[in-house]
């Protein structure tokens, strides 16, 4: 009996510290929002593509369909080069498992108008995290108005 009973107790131990590791998908959600936010706010398009899957999907307000990070890193230097600045995603909510996880954001930035004057940008934000191999999340999907 104790034979069969210590490879159950083991699976049992180690199927639950994979859900325990991942137990918060709020608190995870938060962190890639404050690295989202650090490399926006930073200037830097190439690592806010990053954090994205290799074949993202991100539909931003203008419309655009576009996959993948290369076309990412294009839509955030253009937005650097307008002068879009001060970024800040605060969580509404999010939930998700160990392979998925979604979050629903708040989002502000400081942009300009057609006629070049500071102007507050806002909205809200949909994102879905796919998680990798070493447990960290990457955008799969992400949209905004």
């Amino acid at each position: 009996m104790t034979k069969l009973f210590m490879p159950f107790v083991m699976a049992l131990f180690l199927g639950m510290s994979s859900l325990l590791s991942h137990a918060d998908p709020a608190a995870e959600v938060k962190a890639s929002y404050a690295a989202w936010d650090q490399a926006f706010n930073k200037g830097d398009a190439k690592a806010l593509a990053a954090l994205y899957a290799e074949d993202a999907l991100f539909l931003p307000a203008t419309h655009d369909v576009i996959t993948g990070r290369p076309g990412i890193e294009k839509f955030f230097a253009s937005l650097f080069a307008m002068g879009v600045k001060d970024h800040k995603l605060e969580l509404i909510q999010a939930s998700g498992n160990d392979k998925v996880v979604f979050g629903a954001a708040k989002w502000s930035a400081a942009g300009k108008d057609k006629a070049g004057k500071d102007q507050p940008w806002g909205g809200v934000a949909t994102h879905i995290f796919e998680r990798q191999a070493d447990g960290s999340l990457k955008l799969r999907v992400h949209t905004f108005n």
